[in-house]
């Protein structure tokens, strides 16, 4: 296998360093307790392109990748822009670009598209178009791009290629922006699409920072797939996501490349807009049925829930002793930790928790909101703090932020996501997508190669 150690990497912004022999890094968030061994190979791979390492070194630099701590940054690998077929799942439109070594897959085109390379008679949906181009594929690797996606530049392949001289890479995303537009919702879009999953690297994995990519476009290792069986012909939305989950599942390692940027068209009505947010909460229950406690709208800790709990109650001296109660036993199990980190990680945790409880509110919950809301008026103070929070929150991360301009769209979009949830979840008669999920924190000893984890 060719590994990952021979690179440069990028330090995950979560990177902290609070002494030579520990880290605070990863999604979720891990503690690394190093000996002074591994502590050297950090710090190599803090600053320079570690080399000659053996084979324990390497595991630890592996196990930092795995947890999201840290990022290759290849330049070259082993396949070129000849080595991959593109695989277009076609339905009553052509993609306006051409390639070389492309498949057409029509999938009930109404009237047929002439240009097409192959067709089904009747629509099955994007997963059964991409199986069936994937079947014809006799390259190393392939490109799943939609029609309505175009290229930033005729160089966005290389940096996805690059990721495989990883042999346990299967799949590689670029980075999915909204293409800029003359209209509103074109704008809104650029700024709030479910799509893109923003500028720094990630592993791809559930519950992680990135949890999901969209097979707008994509890279993937031809037989990791079919080992898997291909795209889930079931799914209608969310096949993409459940690919991704059953590669990771497979032991395979999937990769977010941001430096790599494709456009993706943007729906050309506030109707198609949020039938395709709809859409996209429909996936939710299926997926949840196929992958357990992955779809949980907010995931939280026992310490965390009871601070905002309390919060909510408007117990704020209650909350405050929870949360110092919360510091204080966990700067216990960091021992030879600053305790201001402990401090820091229980801040930023709750924080944390506080927005996902928001964006769940807003999204998943909304309906169980409004109810409280018609009939609590303790209630309606944190449901509106809960309305305002995601538009507070984008106004401070994103520079190009409009938050009165988009609240009121954001709030129908997060809406029609969680309409799409409900209405999925009784189709399916499995509603554990609206449930929250609990997380225990935890901590083991450390060898000086294996993360200990603070979930």
């Amino acid at each position: 296998m060719v590994g990952v150690s021979a690179l440069r990497y990028r330090l995950d912004s979560s990177w902290r360093r609070p002494n030579s022999n520990t880290v605070i890094a990863g999604s979720p968030l891990r503690v690394f307790r190093l000996t002074d061994a591994g502590a050297r190979v950090i710090s190599e791979a803090e600053t320079n392109s570690p080399d000659n390492l053996t084979g324990a070194q390497q595991q630890l630099l592996d196990r930092f990748v795995d947890a999201g701590a840290l990022h290759p940054l290849p330049t070259d690998g082993p396949f070129t822009i000849d080595d991959v077929t593109i695989v277009v799942p076609a339905h009553n439109r052509l993609p306006a670009w051409s390639a070389a070594r492309t498949i057409i897959v029509d999938d009930g085109s109404n009237p047929p598209l002439a240009e097409a390379h192959m067709r089904h008679d009747a629509n099955r949906g994007p997963g059964a178009a991409r199986n069936t181009g994937l079947a014809e594929v006799t390259t190393a690797l392939v490109a799943f791009v939609d029609t309505d996606v175009s290229f930033a530049s005729d160089g966005w392949l290389a940096p996805l290629l690059a990721h495989f001289a990883d042999e346990r890479v299967a799949l590689v995303a670029p980075r999915v922006r909204s293409a800029p537009g003359a209209t509103w919702l074109a704008s809104y879009e650029q700024r709030n699409s479910p799509l893109d999953l923003g500028d720094e690297p990630a592993r791809i994995s559930a519950g992680t920072r990135v949890s999901y990519v969209p097979a707008a476009a994509i890279v993937c290792r031809v037989d990791a797939v079919r080992a898997i069986g291909g795209f889930d012909e079931a799914l209608r939305t969310g096949e993409d996501v459940d690919l991704v989950w059953r590669l990771s599942t497979a032991g395979r390692r999937c990769r977010y490349e941001p430096s790599s940027v494709v456009w993706h068209q943007p729906r050309n009505s506030l109707s198609a807009m949020l039938q395709q947010r709809f859409g996209f909460g429909r996936s939710a229950a299926p997926l949840a049925t196929r992958h357990p406690g992955a779809l949980a709208p907010v995931r939280i800790s026992p310490w965390s829930a009871l601070v905002w709990l309390l919060a909510l109650l408007r117990r704020p001296v209650l909350a405050t002793g929870v949360l110092a109660g919360t510091i204080v036993a966990l700067a216990r199990k960091l021992r030879g930790i600053p305790p201001i980190e402990s401090v820091r990680l229980v801040g930023l945790g709750t924080l944390a928790a506080g927005r996902q409880l928001a964006d769940a509110i807003t999204r998943v919950w909304w309906p169980v909101a409004l109810l409280v809301a018609a009939i609590s008026r303790r209630g309606r103070l944190p449901i509106a703090a809960a309305l305002i929070a995601p538009a507070a929150v984008a106004s401070v991360r994103q520079r190009n932020a409009q938050p009165l301009i988009d609240a009121p769209i954001q709030a129908l979009d997060r809406m029609a996501y969680g309409a799409g949830v409900w209405a999925g979840a009784v189709g399916e008669g499995d509603f554990t997508a609206l449930l929250p999920g609990i997380l225990a924190h935890s901590t083991q000893t450390d060898s000086g190669t294996n993360p200990q984890a603070i979930n």
